[in-house]
C-alpha cells in the first residue's frame, strides 16, 4: 500500500489507491501474519474497534469509487452528498437515515446546461459542502483527471451552486475563475454573500493557485480578493462575520465585510511561529488543511494532512493584532508513526471530529474515529472503525469475478472487514450519528456516537 506521496502535483487520491480484490487482500493479510511469525516480528495487536453500518453511494454516480469531502447534514437531518465520476458527470445525492434511502438531487451537467465529456466535463463535487440558514445547500463543481491530449484549458471552470430542499430547485452562479474548480463555498446569507476559494489543480505551475473571493448571492457578481496560493483551503465565517482562508507559506487572509478590509495575519501556536513539525505553515509544497470553526464562531480548529495533532485558534481573543494565536490541543491517535487525515468537522454539538487513518502494520490505512469536545485534556481515539454489515453491496460480478475500482475494503485474519484507503469526509449527523466517506465502492459509514 504505497503511502501518499506530497509531489508539486496536487496530493493525489489516486497514489494512495491500488485497485485490489476484497479477497485478494485476505490472502496479503494472512500471508503478512505468516512472514511475522517466521521472523519473529510483532504481529498486528488485539483491536477494540468500534462497529459501523455501510451504505453503497449510487455507484453510476461515482464510477471510480472515489469521493471527496462533500458530505453535510441539512436542516431536515438528510446528509447531502458530492460524487465524482471522472471525465462524465458528478452529483448531490441525498441520504435519508431514517428510510436509509438515497436519492440523487442534482444532476450538475442537468443543471449547468452541458453536455462536455472528456477534461471538459464537470467531474467532481469537492467542495466541503455547507449549509445556510435558510437551509440551503452550498457547493461547487471542479475539474477531474486529463487524459492523454487533453490540455488544462479544455476544463471552462467550475460552478458555484445552490440547492433547496424545500422546493428542489438548484440555482447555478458563472465560472468565478476561467478553468479554476471550486474547492470551497461557504455562505453568509445575512450579507447576501458567499465565500469561493478555487483551484487550478497546478496549472499554470510550478505553484497552485487558489482565488479567494466574494459572491454577490443576488447579482451572482464576484469580487477577488487574493490569491492565496494555497490548495484546498477551506474558508470559515466567525462570529462577526470575518471570513478566513489559508495561505501559503502560513499566514491567514482573513476579510471583514464590516470595514471592506482584507487583513492578512501571521500565526502562533503555543506561543511561538508555527514549526515544521506542525505542518501548519510548509512551503512550496504545504500540507492541505482540514478547517472547521464551532458552533459559535469563536474557535477556528485546523489538523494539517499529514500532521497528528489538533490545534485551536481563539477568534473571540483580545490584543491579537495581526496575528492569529493558536495552541495545540493534543495528539490525535497516540503512538502512530504515520498519518493522513483529509476529514475533520465541528459538529453542531461543538464537538470535533477527525476520520483519520495510520498506517497499519499489515500494510494499508486503517481508519480511526478521533473526537473532542471544548475543555477535555486531549482528543479521545475511539479505536479503529470495522464494517459490521459485510454484505452491504456486490463486489463481485454474476461470474464471481471482482468488480472494478471495489477494492477498498480488506478482511482480516480474524473475519474482521474494515477499510484501507485514506478517508476524505466525516460530518455529525442530526440523528446522532457520525457519517465517514469510504472509497472504492465510494461508501458513507454510518457510526453510533461513541462517547455515549
Amino acid at each position: 500500500m504505497p503511502n501518499l506521496i506530497m509531489t508539486k502535483q496536487r496530493p493525489s487520491i489516486r497514489a494512495t489507491i491500488r485497485v485490489v480484490p476484497a479477497i485478494g487482500m485476505t490472502v496479503i493479510a494472512s500471508a503478512w501474519l505468516a512472514r511475522s511469525a517466521l521472523a519473529d516480528e510483532p504481529v498486528a495487536p488485539t483491536r477494540q474497534w468500534v462497529k459501523a453500518t455501510a451504505y453503497a453511494i449510487p455507484k453510476e454516480t461515482a464510477t471510480e469509487g472515489e469521493g471527496y469531502f462533500s458530505i453535510v447534514p441539512g436542516h431536515d437531518g438528510r446528509l447531502y452528498i458530492g460524487t465524482h465520476a471522472n471525465a462524465v458527470n458528478s452529483w448531490l445525492v441525498e441520504f435519508d437515515p431514517a428510510s436509509k434511502a438515497m436519492k440523487i438531487v442534482v444532476d450538475a451537467h442537468k443543471a449547468i446546461g452541458t453536455t462536455a465529456t472528456g477534461f471538459a466535463a464537470q467531474s467532481k463535487i469537492h467542495t466541503r459542502n455547507n449549509v445556510g440558514v435558510s437551509g440551503k445547500i452550498y457547493f461547487g463543481t471542479k475539474q477531474g483527471y486529463p487524459a492523454a491530449g487533453e490540455k488544462r484549458e479544455d476544463y471552462p471552470g467550475g460552478y458555484p451552486m445552490v440547492y433547496d430542499p424545500k422546493t428542489g430547485q438548484t440555482k447555478v452562479y458563472p465560472i468565478p475563475v476561467p478553468h479554476h474548480g471550486i474547492n470551497s463555498i461557504t455562505p453568509d446569507e445575512s450579507r447576501g454573500v458567499a465565500y469561493i476559494s478555487t483551484c487550478s489543480d497546478h496549472r499554470p505551475g510550478p505553484g497552485e493557485n487558489a482565488v479567494f473571493l466574494v459572491l454577490d448571492l443576488a447579482t451572482g457578481k464576484y469580487r477577488e480578493l487574493i490569491d492565496t496560493e494555497h490548495f484546498y483551503g477551506f474558508i470559515v465565517v466567525d462570529y462577526l462575520g470575518r471570513a478566513y482562508h489559508p495561505m501559503l507559506g502560513g499566514d491567514v487572509a482573513r476579510y471583514d465585510p464590516r470595514t471592506d478590509k482584507l487583513e492578512r495575519l501571521k500565526q502562533t501556536i503555543d506561543g511561538q511561529p508555527p514549526t515544521p513539525q506542525t505542518r501548519l505553515a510548509l512551503t512550496p509544497n504545504p500540507d492541505p488543511i482540514n478547517w472547521d470553526i464551532s458552533p459559535d464562531g469563536k474557535t477556528l480548529y485546523a489538523q494539517p494532512m499529514t500532521g497528528n495533532a489538533l490545534y485551536a485558534y481563539d477568534l473571540a481573543a483580545e490584543g491579537g493584532g495581526d496575528t492569529l494565536v493558536g495552541r495545540t490541543v493534543g495528539m490525535l491517535v497516540p503512538g502512530a508513526k504515520a498519518v493522513d487525515c483529509r476529514a475533520l468537522c465541528v459538529g453542531r454539538s461543538g464537538t470535533v471530529w477527525a476520520a483519520i487513518t495510520e498506517q497499519a502494520p499489515e500494510g494499508f490505512q486503517l481508519l480511526h474515529l478521533v473526537s473532542y469536545r471544548p475543555g477535555e485534556a486531549q482528543p479521545i481515539d475511539h479505536g479503529p472503525v470495522a464494517i459490521a454489515n459485510p454484505d452491504y453491496t456486490r463486489f463481485t460480478d454474476d461470474a464471481g469475478k471482482a468488480l472494478p475500482f471495489h477494492g477498498g475494503t480488506i478482511t482480516l485474519p480474524d473475519g474482521t472487514l474494515t477499510t484501507r484507503h485514506v478517508i476524505l469526509g466525516v460530518t455529525e449527523g442530526l440523528d446522532g450519528n457520525v457519517y465517514v466517506l469510504a472509497l472504492q465502492p465510494y461508501t458513507l459509514l454510518q457510526i453510533p456516537d461513541p462517547r455515549k
